[in-house]
Formats: C-alpha cells, structure tokens, sequence
C-alpha cells in the first residue's frame, strides 16, 4: 500500500479556530484555546497517523500587524512555517464575512500566493450560521481571487466535516514513508506543554491586557520515579504594578491559577505533581530581543 506524508500548516486570525481544530482532528488537547487573540505564541506540531497516511499539522500564531518584537517574532514564525510545508491550511471565522474584502487584501494572502503551493479555504464555525445558504456569496467571493485549490467548509468545535477535510488533505500529500513513529502526536515535549497549560489559566483568570504582557518560563522539570514529578515555573511580567494583580490579596490568586494548573497538568501527562509557581518583572521583555530569545522566541 502507498503511503503519504507531510507538513501542513494552519494559518489565519487570531480567534479563528486553529487550535481548536488541531485539537478535534487529534482527539486530545494539544493546543491551548482561550477567547483571547493570540493564545497561541508557539508553532505546535500534531501528527495524524492512519494505515497509510501521516499528516504533520503545524498550529501557528494568530496573523497580525505586529507592533512590537514578539509580535514580529510570532509573523516570522508563521511565514516560517508556511515555506517549510506541503500544504496550506487557512482557516476563515464565518463571523468575519463582512471584512472579507480587507482579509483578501492582507498580508497573509500575499505571502501565501508567493509560495506557489497547494493552500485550502477553510471556512470555520458553521454551528454559527443561521442557515447554510449564507456561505455561498462567502465561497463565491474566495472563488475570484484563484488562490485555493479546495474550499471546505467546517464546524471544528462540533467535528463537522471533519474527515471529509482530512481525505482532501491526503489527495495532496506526496507519496512518502512516515516521518515519525506512529505512537507520537507532537514533537514537543511535557515542558513544553506544561508551561502552555499555566499560560492557559493565567488568561482565563485574569482580565483583557495582563495576559499579554506574561509568559512562562519552566525553571526545573524533574521526573521522578517515586512520587510526584516537581516543576518550577516562573510568571514573567513586565510591570511592579501587574505582580500585586497575579499573586492577589494573601496569595489567594495565584494559589487558584497554581492549583488549576496543577490539576491540568496531572491530566496531561497523567502523573501527580508538585508546582511551585513564581512571579517575576522583566520590563518591557515583549521588546528586548534578548530576553525574547532566552524565552524561546
């Protein structure tokens, strides 16, 4: 039987449903979703294995005008991403179909036309439609532009249309053997994913700009083969002022966000732990290319 493999990488605005679609092709959380843009601050690979085919998904950042260096780092990332895979996924939110006009006109849709690769229309959040009519003008006007060779209208939070996606996917893949075992669903390591899982909570527990100006930094991960595995973890913010806000009245907040975390977590890579959770001021870390760069970015 041939086999197919390769990259796929899942472009498109912030909110638009990437992460959540990476994570309903997988069947388990990979990609941390929340309702605030720009969750997403890391390319997350997720490996689809069938009998014959392996689909490599690449979750990217939400595309923005960036406004300072990690913005900046994060469009570096998605073009990035874009040159180095075999196929474009751009995922279109229904919610938007009246800023169709400006999104065709945006950055994104120039540097996908400059790759001269196969790139899909995914138009994300039928659940969200009144009737499925309205999609047709939607699917009339990506039609003019000749830029996607498939159009595929999707529900990724109700799995619809789901597999219909995935068989397309395959059509254009090249014909190769796997690139990776068949038992791994990410490259990225229980580090990794833990850090993306206390940024999680912070943006569920905190109000519209402190999230923004946090990351995460794993300072000790130790497994241990009796016990609870131990991991450290330092909140880094960018003002004095935000560090009364994240550790709150006698702890209390960050005790919450800890303990959130910690039971995430634990569900993830399913062993007891013990998280210790620190707060540190970086000024202005989002602008200084050497911190960015000691965060990963």
């Amino acid at each position: 039987m041939t086999k197919k493999a390769g990259y796929v990488s899942i472009v498109g605005k912030p909110n638009a449903g990437k992460s959540t679609l990476i994570n309903t092709i997988l069947k388990i959380k990979l990609s941390i979703v929340t309702p605030k843009p720009q969750t997403t601050r890391k390319n997350i690979l997720g490996i689809y294995s069938t009998n014959n085919t392996q689909i490599i998904f690449v979750d990217t950042p939400g595309f923005i005008k960036p406004r300072y260096e990690l913005q900046k780092s994060l469009v570096n990332s998605i073009i990035e991403s874009i040159q180095g895979t075999d196929l474009i996924l751009v995922i279109f939110d229904v919610n938007d179909r009246d800023k169709i006009d400006f999104i065709i006109s945006g950055d994104l849709f120039k540097i996908i036309r400059e790759q001269n690769k196969p790139a899909f229309l995914i138009i994300n959040k039928l659940d969200l439609l009144k009737d499925i009519k309205e999609l047709l003008p939607l699917i009339a006007e990506f039609s003019k532009i000749n830029l996607f060779n498939e159009i595929i209208p999707i529900s990724a939070i109700k799995d619809t249309n789901i597999d219909e996606l995935l068989k397309t996917i395959e059509k254009y893949l090249p014909e190769s053997e796997f690139l990776f075992d068949t038992e791994i669903i990410s490259t990225q390591n229980d580090r990794f994913f833990a850090s993306e899982i206390i940024r999680e909570k912070i943006f569920f527990s905190y109000g519209d700009e402190l999230p923004y100006s946090t990351e995460i930094l794993i300072n000790e991960f130790k497994e241990r083969e009796k016990g609870k595995w131990y991991i450290s973890a330092d909140i880094i913010i960018e003002r004095e002022s935000q560090k009364k806000i994240i550790i709150g009245k006698k702890g209390e907040k960050l005790k919450s966000v800890g303990e959130m975390a910690r039971h995430s977590i634990e569900q993830f890579i399913r062993h007891p732990v013990y998280l210790e959770l620190f707060v540190k001021v970086r000024p202005k870390w989002r602008d200084n290319k050497t911190v960015l760069k000691s965060l990963g970015y």
